[in-house]
Formats: structure tokens, sequence, C-alpha cells
């Protein structure tokens, strides 16, 4: 059977199995991808998470100042820096999926987080170590970006490679579960923190805690994924081979997905900018502008974490019932309205309505996120797939995600805009939204 690509190369031989049904997954094997694939994320996201959570800590510790606003600036800058290197991640990563397959990426991206964020915990700060203490900083940070780029992308991919064509969006989904559950463990361990340690005690010290536990999240992680096998979904589309192949998949990817590429990331602007402004950087806007108490703070932040890790899947579902573009359509529109105003609801200091303001922007984030892996996946071609989604996807969140927080903290303290990073994501968002409505809906078909 032949499939004529939309690109114009001739055409390639696939597989009848692959174009009816999708992979032919044994269920305990399927069963064991998914949990493998879905749960990786999660020390991940919990470092990144736990590094924003206490970014005002870091920031006293690694970058005094007579201005806490300059010290958090700083922390902040670092949290970005480890994003300008995700989309070298995602070429080394992706490179390495695509040549030697997903479980090799997989390996190999959940190691480096796991030795980063260890380290991390064990820095000296500047007081003990003057410029080194900053400049060893940024180095672990930079790792941990390198490993993010290959890590998400990586995982999306092999669930929904993995996935049966009709349930795709609900499989895809878990990579985002698997993200919100190391945001929530990091909230929760932020919780904690704050909770039984003194203020003094906590920048002595007890920051260094959620760190130092990354470690024992990356040894479980490390020895579930070294038992997935990608055999299968390298056997159904091996046929997706010719001999330009040998080509570099970075080549590859540019030239028969460029244009894909391109929509890919301003599809993700949005996405990138409301995730790390809602999740990370309202810790501390709630703290320093709302008034609340720190640990107030993050417990609002862990309850929004629960009511998005709930509806993600509940996304991903209804996305394979309606098709990928009718949710991204509704998230991206929801958040291009509504963002601005929930802002204004954040600089009440009213907690419930603050409660309220935050569990809607995590409802329409869990939405979007759910949907927006699945719907890359089905933009490309397995030959590079991993290489293509992974510098769309992680270009855009180096540009506006890593830059959110400080963005936002630009705008609320030099500008004396409260309200500002509300407006800053829903004009990110609409500029998704236009990217998202030329989209073509590929849901169930084969990804051969």
């Amino acid at each position: 059977m032949q499939s004529t690509p939309p690109y114009g190369e001739p055409p390639l031989p696939i597989s009848p199995g692959a174009i009816a049904d999708g992979p032919k997954v044994p269920g305990a094997t399927r069963r064991r991808s998914v949990v493998a694939g879905a749960i990786g994320n999660t020390l991940e996201w919990y470092d990144f998470a736990t590094y924003g959570y206490f970014s005002a800590v870091i920031g006293r510790n690694f970058f005094p100042s007579d201005s806490p606003t300059t010290s958090l600036l700083s922390a902040f800058a670092v949290f970005a820096a480890a994003f300008f290197m995700r989309p070298i991640g995602g070429i080394v990563f992706g490179h390495i999926g695509d040549r030697y397959g997903r479980k090799t990426a997989l390996l190999l991206s959940a190691g480096l987080m796991a030795v980063s964020t260890f380290l991390m915990g064990c820095l000296p700060t500047y007081a003990s170590a003057g410029l080194l203490a900053p400049v060893l900083l940024v180095v672990l940070r930079l790792g941990q970006g390198l490993s993010v780029g290959g890590e998400y992308t990586s995982s999306a991919i092999f669930l929904s490679e993995t996935a049966a064509p009709a349930r795709r969006g609900l499989t895809g989904s878990l990579a985002c579960i698997g993200a919100a559950g190391g945001i929530l463990l990091g909230s929760i361990a932020g919780t904690l923190v704050t909770g039984l340690l003194t203020p003094e005690d906590v920048h002595q010290w007890g920051w260094r805690l959620p760190f130092l536990f990354g470690i024992v999240l990356g040894v479980f992680i490390f020895a579930l994924r070294r038992h997935i096998d990608d055999d299968h979904v390298e056997t159904v589309f091996r046929e997706d081979r010719t001999p330009t192949d040998q080509r570099s998949p970075l080549r590859t990817a540019v030239e028969i997905d460029g244009s894909a590429m391109l929509r890919a990331f301003a599809m993700n602007l949005g996405l990138a900018c409301g995730f790390y402004v809602v999740f990370v950087y309202l810790v501390t806007f709630m703290h320093t502008v709302s008034g609340l108490p720190q640990h107030t703070a993050f417990l609002i932040n862990s309850l929004a974490m629960v009511v998005q890790a709930v509806c993600i899947p509940i996304a991903g579902a209804l996305s394979d019932r309606f098709g990928r573009k009718r949710v991204l359509v509704l998230t991206g529109a929801g958040l291009t309205i509504l963002s601005w105003p929930l802002f204004m609801l954040l600089t009440t200091g009213d907690t419930l309505l603050i409660v309220l303001s935050q569990v809607a922007f995590a409802i329409l984030i869990a939405g979007n996120a759910a949907v927006v892996p699945t719907a890359f996946v089905e933009m490309f071609q397995h030959r590079s797939r991993c290489t293509a989604l992974a510098i769309s996807f992680n270009a855009s969140m180096a540009l506006v995600g890593g830059t959110a927080p400080m963005a936002a903290t630009w705008i609320v303290h030099h500008l004396a805009w409260p309200t500002g990073p509300g407006l800053y994501v829903a004009v990110l968002s609409a500029i998704s939204l236009a990217a998202v409505l030329t989209m073509r809906d590929r849901t169930g078909e084969s990804l051969a």
C-alpha cells in the first residue's frame, strides 16, 4: 500500500497495519510504556518548579544585593538561561531519539537531570564561595536546560507513537500528567519546607532539601525506564526510512517540516508564557504583591496543580472525541480573553478570589497543555519527528517560557503595573490562537 506524502517526495511504503490500526503493541507492554514515558517528566519539572518557588531565597544566597527585586531578577535570569539551552538539548536528544531510538534519549535525559538536580542542593553560597557560587549555579542550570530540551518532547512522542489512534490524545496527554505531577511535588516540597522551618532556617539550609530529594526521584525513574521496550514502535515505522535518512535529522526536519515547525513554534507561545507565569511566578506574586503568607501561596498553587492534573486527561480524551483543533481553539480563546481579568482578581488581596483566579487559569492551561503535544506529534513525520518537535517546542519555551517570570517581575515592579503580566499572557495567547486556526487537524489519522 502506498501513501503519498504532502510535501512532494516519492511515495514511501507503509505497513497496512500501521495505516489501519496503528502500532500493534501488547497490552502489558503498552501499559509499561505509558507509565515509564509519563512519569519521567516528573523529575524534570519538579526541579524547574522547585527553583522557581525558591527563587527569592536563591537570589539572596547567590546574588546578594541591597535591593530584593534585583536579587529576584538575577535568580529569574538564571532560570531563563536554562531555557536557552533547551533548543540545543532538543537538537542533541532529538538526534539521539531519531537515530538511536526513543528509549535511549529518555534514559540519558533523565540521568543528566537527576545528577544536576542533586548537585544544586550541594552548592556553596556566595557568602562562602564568592563569585564561584553563581558560576556553578549557572553551569548546573544549563545542564538541566539541556536535559529538559530532550525529555518532555521525547516522552510525548513515545507515548503518542505507542498509543492506539483512537486514544492518542488521552495517552499523549499523560506526558503533561508527569509534568504536572513534578510541579505539584515541587509545590508540596515548598509547602512542607516553609511550613515546618523558620524563615531563617529556609534561608540558611532548608532550600537545599527539595533539590537533594531529586536524586531519589531520578534513581526511581531511571530504573523504571531501563525496562521499557520501544522495539515495537521502531518496527512499525522502520519502513518510513529512505536513503535520504543518512542526512542529519536536523537537516531533514528543516527541509521537510520547516513550515510546520514555524506553526508549532507560534502555537506554543501562549502556553509557554501562561504556564510559567501561573505556576512558577504567581507563588512569588501572591506573596510579594497580593500580601499572602508564603505558606498560603504554596497551598493555593498546590491546589491549582491538583485541578490541572485532573483536567489534563479529560482534555486529552475530549480531543479524541471532538478533535485537537476544537479543544485548542476553545482554550486558546479562553486564555486570550480571560488572562487580564483573572490577574485583576489576583491583585484584590481576597484569598477566595485569588484561589478562583488561579483555578480558572489551571483549567485553561490544562486543556491547552494536554492537547498540544499530541497535535505536534501529528504534524511531523517519524524519521525527523523528535528533532522537529523538540526544536519548535523548545525554541518557544526559551523565548517566552523561561523569560516569563523575569518579564512578569519587571512589569510588576519596574513598570508598577500589577495586572500587566495578564495582558502579556493574553497577547501571546492570541498569537497562538491565530496559528492554531491555520493547522490541519489529524485526529485519529495514522502517524505513519
